[in-house]
């Protein structure tokens, strides 16, 4: 399958802000596809491309960048640029002398925006758009409307025929996950020797880019243990008590493994109208195949494991929402929810003032206890609760109560791709 086949719904995102902004940086992991939208772009509009990957652009970059900007054509596609930081503040020079819109397409590996010193020089000259692996409804080519459905408590118009149980091929699509070079791949053998030298490579090039690391042999097995962790309350003890190194130095790479977009931390949602609320961030790799890869497990181990299923499980439904997210046309925000009597909602997205409940099971029924967190929720915030959903792996939506609902996983995963 040739992997250019698929269309970023950032795209448009990507088109619009080149109409009216001098720079726009596409950042996220590596591989997951800003290259190809980039040069998608650049192809159809005249952009000129280099590569950081290539050393002697980057050599030059590094040895002049003053110089190596101003002889740059108008209209150009810096890629990797997280590998000349140096590059910045001749942009932002070269953006103060010359702002018109689109002069400058750059993609970065990394979340350039956590130093200093580089989010001072971009701010007001550049948009960011977060690239993340590809959604499922991205490899079917469906554009979604979960959301709005969501934030107007409406799942009543679709076909019967829409949805359908999952069952095993739950385990293939989260083995499989959404990197498009992973995705290609016919077989889960093949798909996990992928990001075997996708893991190697991210180390072992792209840490040490961003990072003087002292111990980078423990970068694979804090990731791995990550990995396990995923879809938990963030815990630096557990994540530090099989190495011999300090906690600070923990917390230290995990940011590290942010940073390159492998991990992320979900904030706990508060308010002053519940009390008793744990304040720890739930922790989440980025994507599933890359952690089952880490994990090794394939597609009927992981099945079999109901416990790590479930938590993969809602670490892929997280990750879908976040990428439906960046193509919505208003800013979410997103958190988890949980009090000291173990009662919690497992995402929750607030749209201006108002918010929604996600719950997610990997069951096949439903009881209306799996909705306990939502009501505590929804009674806690009277109209601003705009609906509580439950996924489950059943083939029906289903009312449990008024803006309550029950939906099926298979609205996220249509029937295109599996196999």
């Amino acid at each position: 399958m040739d992997t250019s086949f698929y269309n970023r719904f950032s795209e448009a995102s990507l088109l619009e802000a080149l109409q009216d902004t001098p720079a726009v940086l596409i950042h996220g992991s590596r591989q997951c596809g800003k290259t190809t939208l980039a040069q998608s772009i650049g192809a159809r509009q005249g952009y000129h491309y280099i590569s950081f990957d290539d050393d002697n652009q980057l050599q030059a970059a590094q040895a002049d960048p003053v110089g190596f900007i101003q002889n740059l054509p108008e209209k150009t596609i810096l890629d990797e640029i997280q590998r000349a930081p140096a590059l910045f503040t001749s942009i932002k020079a070269s953006i103060d002398k010359n702002r018109k819109p689109g002069r400058f397409i750059l993609t970065g590996s990394a979340n350039v925006l956590l130093l200093p010193q580089i989010a001072d020089s971009l701010a007001g000259r550049i948009e960011i758009i977060h690239l993340r692996p590809l959604a499922q409804c991205e490899i079917a080519g469906k554009k979604p409307a979960f959301i709005e459905q969501l934030f107007n408590a409406d799942f009543g118009q679709q076909s019967p025929s829409a949805y359908y149980r999952m069952g095993e091929s739950i385990a293939d699509i989260l083995c499989q996950g959404g990197y498009p070079a992973a995705v290609a791949r016919n077989t889960g053998k093949r798909r996990r020797a992928w990001y075997r030298d996708y893991i190697i490579t991210i180390i072992q090039r792209d840490v040490q880019n961003i990072a003087d690391i002292k111990h980078l042999d423990i970068l694979p097995r804090l990731l791995a243990l990550a990995a396990s962790q995923t879809a938990r309350l963030f815990n630096a003890t557990d994540l530090a008590s099989p190495f011999s190194i300090s906690r600070p130095t923990i917390r230290e790479y995990l940011a590290l493994l942010e940073q390159i977009f492998l991990i992320e931390q979900l904030p706990p949602w508060h308010s002053n109208r519940l009390s008793r609320l744990i304040k720890t961030p739930k922790m989440h790799l980025t994507d599933t195949g890359l952690a089952c890869a880490l994990l090794g497990v394939d597609s009927q181990s992981l099945w079999q494991d109901k416990a790590l299923l479930g938590q993969l499980l809602e670490t892929f439904i997280y990750q879908e929402l976040r990428k439906h997210a960046d193509w919505h046309e208003d800013a979410l925000s997103f958190f988890h929810f949980r009090n000291k009597d173990q009662i919690e909602v497992d995402i929750i997205i607030e749209q201006g003032r108002k918010l929604a409940g996600i719950e997610i099971k990997a069951a096949a029924t439903i009881t209306q206890s799996d909705f306990k967190g939502l009501i505590k929720l929804k009674d806690a915030n009277g109209e601003r609760f705009a609906a509580g959903v439950v996924f489950y792996d059943g083939e029906h939506i289903l009312s449990f109560g008024e803006r309550l609902f029950a939906v099926p996983i298979s609205l996220l995963v249509p029937k295109l791709h599996i196999g």
